[in-house]
């Protein structure tokens, strides 16, 4: 497959959900964007507000969190954070399904809990939201599950992993993007460090790459067949 250095840059969420990152490493990471002309910046809540306005007037969309890292949280302060991030002038939502719940198969509390974070949209029709299922905790048919209540719930993207428990794979990319079909949107996050670790999700089907390192995938862009 063909993909331009500006179309891969657009597919990058550029990432820092470090517990210890700093100011001025979010300051850096919007300048990085902006220059390199990245889909996204995405940061924990504290620094929601710094984003927005770092990037305002850019093409390059503020992106938080919701219920991260473990997507444990009740819905409801799920929901009351993606209203929040929202009113605050963010774009796009990356929140943690209830892997708990999930693996207790309380399939309508991981689906209701989607629902309340999508809730957001009404606030703003253009939100994004984009639902991790973390692939590194879940069996095959887990995944399968998981990806279709994602839809159902009214979400844009599903996502491998926050990169704590796993990292992205070809094969859950694969399976994901199967599974959706080819409108819905895959975010495959963690572990892509390098050109080549995106180009080989992208071929699988992802159509965004979360990556704490997009610098140095954006420059070592190579063209590609």
């Amino acid at each position: 497959m063909k993909i331009s250095k500006k179309e891969l840059a657009k597919m990058i969420d550029s990432t820092n959900i470090k517990p210890d990152a700093t100011k001025e490493q979010i300051v850096r990471l919007c300048k990085d964007a902006v220059k390199y002309n990245f889909g996204c910046v995405v940061v924990n809540p504290t620094y929601a507000k710094l984003i927005v306005d770092l990037l305002s007037g850019t093409s390059v969309k503020p992106c938080s969190t919701v219920g991260f890292p473990y997507g444990a949280t009740l819905p409801d302060v799920k929901a009351y954070e993606a209203k929040r991030l929202v009113e605050l002038g963010i774009k796009e939502i990356d929140m943690v399904m209830n892997i708990s719940a999930f693996k207790s198969k309380d399939y309508e509390l991981v689906k209701k809990d989607i629902e309340k974070v999508v809730e957001a949209k009404k606030l703003d029709s253009d939100l994004i939201v984009k639902v991790i299922i973390e692939t590194g905790l879940l069996t095959k048919e887990e995944k399968i599950t998981a990806c279709k209540l994602v839809k159902e719930a009214g979400a844009d993207f599903v996502k491998t992993s926050v990169g704590v428990f796993g990292k992205a794979t070809v094969e859950d990319v694969q399976l994901m993007r199967n599974v959706v079909g080819k409108e819905f949107g895959v975010k495959a996050a963690g572990g892509i460090r390098t050109f080549q670790d995106a180009l080989a999700m992208i071929r699988a089907g992802a159509n965004r790459i979360g990556t704490s390192t997009a610098v140095q995938i954006i420059e070592g862009y190579q063209n590609s067949n």
